[in-house]
């Protein structure tokens, strides 16, 4: 009686078959939804550019640092807190004849970028403006945020994981059977920001082009007569994949 009661639980303890493992594996849906939630800016990221050049080292130094304490200076004008302009990019750079046996720089090129967040969207138009009339010559990229993407993208989530649930349901009655309760999930996130430019024409730029930034957009991203800007809308997007037992 021992032995046998010995032998039986050895049986329970061996692992599944591949055939018995395959069919529990059959046994299930897997699906995938998506979502995109269309949201008006609300924060605006600015990276400029300041250059200066010169045949003496402190000479450049000295006219980039006079141009960037203007343009900080706009800023502070303009009500920009100094909490939301940032240097954050230095370089200089020694350029020489095209003649390798001169050793000497011909001249020196001072760089420096400054980001900038607005909190003011209708602001941009009269900041670049002020900023290229006081010392800045560049600017490397605008960047379109909205301040609530984790709301957004919560919004999205739900969406997509009802569009996983409808997927299933509607596989399920084409199968003859019935979806049941969620087995895994995971789920990825896109958007949320938009961004163009590049930095000192190296061709570097950051974000995603998901959007076109000057579209029009319905409530509170059209521009009015005579404004020469629309922030248009962003997209926030979210997938989920997900296993349903079939029941």
């Amino acid at each position: 009686m021992i032995h046998r009661f010995l032998i039986a639980a050895a049986l329970l303890a061996l692992p599944l078959s591949p055939a018995f493992a395959a069919e529990a594996e059959q046994r299930s849906i897997n699906v995938s939804g998506s979502a995109e939630v269309k949201v008006v800016p609300d924060l605006i990221l600015l990276d400029v550019g300041v250059e200066s050049r010169h045949a003496q080292l402190d000479q450049a130094k000295r006219s980039n640092d006079e141009n960037v304490a203007k343009a900080l200076a706009f800023l502070k004008r303009s009500g920009v807190p100094d909490k939301d302009m940032q240097t954050d990019f230095i370089s200089i750079e020694p350029t020489y004849h095209s003649d390798y046996s001169f050793t000497k720089p011909q001249i020196y090129i001072v760089r420096k970028s400054i980001g900038i967040k607005l909190s003011r969207i209708g602001d941009l138009e009269n900041v670049l403006t002020g900023l290229l009339s006081s010392g800045v010559q560049y600017i490397h990229g605008i960047e379109f945020r909205t301040s609530q993407l984790r709301k957004h993208r919560d919004a999205a989530r739900a969406l997509a994981v009802q569009a996983a649930k409808e997927k299933a349901d509607a596989l399920a009655a084409e199968l003859g059977v019935r979806r049941g309760p969620a087995l895994n999930v995971s789920e990825s996130y896109s958007g949320g920001w938009w961004r163009s430019g590049s930095r000192w024409g190296n061709g570097m730029s950051g974000g995603q082009m998901v959007q076109n930034v000057m579209q029009n957009s319905g409530g509170g991203g059209e521009s009015g007569d005579g404004e020469t800007l629309s922030v248009g809308q962003i997209s926030v997007s979210a997938s989920v994949s997900t296993s349903f037992a079939i029941e």
